[in-house]
């Protein structure tokens, strides 16, 4: 039974070699397709020239990968030894990982490289996205004051005509100096007023032109055809569209604002109480005093209110990087596993081939050892054993003498050595146990073949 084992195990690792051979030159040779198709993306220069040096390089990545696993799968298996073992499994790692260096990550450029790149668009488009986003937010924050500027305006307003028509402040009707100063502080106001809506229909002006070049680029991510030709057109958009997002932050009217409102109070000029009796004269110095602490009060108000608009953080500066299939890969590694699995696995199967001719062999060598010498032998052997024996015989050789002699000759250089290794022991740590062990006797030989 076990030499039957034995015998289909020689005669599969026979039968499979060439398939072996095969196998090893159809994976290098896809390796080194997907590599050509790599490297094209990676070099510059004339059509000739790019695509010589890749065949060039695709094809010694072809050749080095079909040498490497060959020689590993012609020796590993015939190894024994645990040094030896251990040395080649070094020698294996290192050899993956330079296959992984020189060729697996083009392999995934060429089968994920138009996705990785498309990827990279799309999480460029959504940034600039939120940019402008928030560039827009930052330049319509001026317009939550506009309420408030409102009603101050409209307060100033309505006292002046109160104070013009009935005398509502000072008690005198008439266009006196109190209703030219609420008068002057509502046109003030109403002039702010006017430069906020201006600067709301510039915002939107350019918040519409920006979400036009966003909705370019979004056609440009999804749209088919080459990757590179849409990603150059995209590069362009990207330079317009952080063009507008520049004027969306200088377009702020918040500064504006914080500078009119410090005018309110520092600019304040009131005049001189024009009312020809003592006492009226005297209750328009109160009413405009009066006025001047309100200014002062709205004028604080809006500067605060300023301050917080300019104390948003502005958008940074972002900068479009154009990237190669290979670059963007590497960049989005992680979400292109499989392509990556794949790229690998066209370069390292071959190992588990090795492998398994690997466990073929030590399970044929543990059998063959587990068998009787008889059974080990095949006829022809056995035949050509009794040849030589008749040979020997008719020259008149006593083969049986000659076996004795050898296995005697051999027992006394094991006595020898044995003695000489009990001598060593003794001159280094003398010690009182006898040894008892017997001297090892070599393993019978059998007729050479």
């Amino acid at each position: 039974m076990a030499l039957g084992a034995s015998h289909r195990l020689h005669d599969g690792i026979e039968a499979v070699e060439t398939m072996t051979r095969f196998a090893l030159a159809v994976l290098a040779l896809a390796s080194g397709v997907y590599t050509y198709l790599g490297v094209r993306s990676l070099l510059d220069g004339s059509p000739t020239s790019t695509f010589f040096a890749a065949l060039i390089y695709s094809a010694a990545v072809s050749v080095a990968i079909y040498a490497f696993w060959t020689y590993l799968a012609r020796f590993y298996p015939h190894v024994t030894t645990v040094a030896a073992r251990t040395a080649l499994l070094g020698i294996m790692a290192l050899g993956c990982a330079m296959i992984i260096a020189m060729a697996s990550w083009l392999n995934a450029a060429a089968l994920a490289g138009s996705a990785a790149l498309e990827q990279h668009l799309a999480e460029t488009l959504e940034d600039y996205t939120g940019d402008l986003d928030r560039a827009h937010q930052n330049a319509l924050a001026a317009q939550s004051l506009l309420p408030d500027i409102q009603r101050t305006q409209e307060r100033f307003q309505r006292l002046a005509d109160q104070e013009r028509e009935t005398g509502a402040l000072t008690g005198t009707t008439g266009a006196g100096s109190v209703v030219q100063l609420l008068s002057q502080m509502a046109s003030q106001l109403t002039e702010l007023q006017n430069n906020i809506n201006a600067s709301r229909e510039r915002v939107t002006t350019l918040f519409d032109d920006g979400r036009k070049h966003l909705e370019t680029m979004r056609t440009l991510v999804s749209a088919p055809g080459a990757i590179d030709q849409r990603a150059d057109q995209f590069a362009s958009e990207v330079v317009t569209l952080t063009g507008v997002i520049t004027s969306l932050e200088q377009t702020s009217i918040a500064p504006s604002v914080k500078r009119a409102a410090e005018d309110l109070s520092l600019g304040f000029i009131a005049p001189v109480a024009d009312g020809r009796e003592a006492e009226l004269a005297n209750r328009q110095d109160q009413v405009m005093e009066t006025i001047r602490s309100s200014v002062a009060a709205q004028s604080k108000v809006l500067s605060q209110a300023a301050d917080q608009i300019l104390a948003r953080e502005p958008v940074g500066e972002r900068r479009f990087v154009p990237l190669s299939s290979a670059e963007a890969v590497l960049r989005y590694a992680s979400d292109f596993i499989p392509s990556w699995a794949g790229a690998i696995s066209i370069d390292l199967l071959p190992g588990v081939l090795v492998l398994m001719l690997s466990v073929a062999h030590g399970a044929l060598r543990r059998q063959e050892q587990k068998m009787p010498f008889a059974e080990r032998i095949t006829a022809a052997e056995l035949l050509e054993a009794i040849e030589v024996q008749r040979a020997l015989q008719a020259r008149g050789i006593d083969i049986e003498a000659v076996v004795a002699r050898a296995e005697a000759k051999a027992e006394g250089h094991a006595e020898a050595a044995s003695e000489a290794h009990a001598a060593d022991a003794h001159e280094t740590e003398p010690s009182n146990v006898t040894n008892l062990d017997l001297p090892g006797k070599p393993p019978r030989k059998g007729p050479q073949a």
